[in-house]
């Protein structure tokens, strides 16, 4: 069972765009105070700024979306899975091992990124 999500790049790029079924899925996660998990990096993967990204600024601005930072040691254990599993998206990597770490479901608009690091990871295609 999950206790909330964490999204990737994707899934924020989906926020920009106002899609619906994933804006629902992220009411339904707030409604239920669930955890909503955004890392760093993803963000600086889509922020551009400007206008275009009112959307996902809102989103950001959110008092219940939770940042994670890549700190000394989960960068070596993001390098070390990347290692493991012969993948070089290392942001990708720090997403899924958060989401295994604290039992989240990984939200993407590529799901193959994410086959390398577990069976175990449950992920949302959007």
């Amino acid at each position: 069972m999950t206790h909330g999500l964490c999204l990737d790049a994707g899934a924020l790029i989906a926020i920009e765009r106002g899609d619906r079924r994933l804006l629902r899925l992220l009411e339904l996660t707030r409604e239920r105070g669930l955890v909503l998990d955004v890392p760093t990096g993803v963000v600086a993967q889509v922020w551009r700024g400007g206008h275009r990204q009112a959307r996902l600024a809102r989103f950001l601005r959110l008092p219940d979306v939770r940042y994670v930072d890549l700190d000394l040691t989960s960068a070596r254990a993001v390098g070390e899975l990347c290692a493991i599993t012969d993948a070089h998206d290392v942001v990708d990597a720090h997403v899924a091992l958060h989401a295994l770490k604290i039992g989240l479901s990984v939200v993407t608009s590529d799901p193959a990124d994410f086959e390398p690091y577990s069976e175990d990871l449950d992920v949302i295609a959007v």
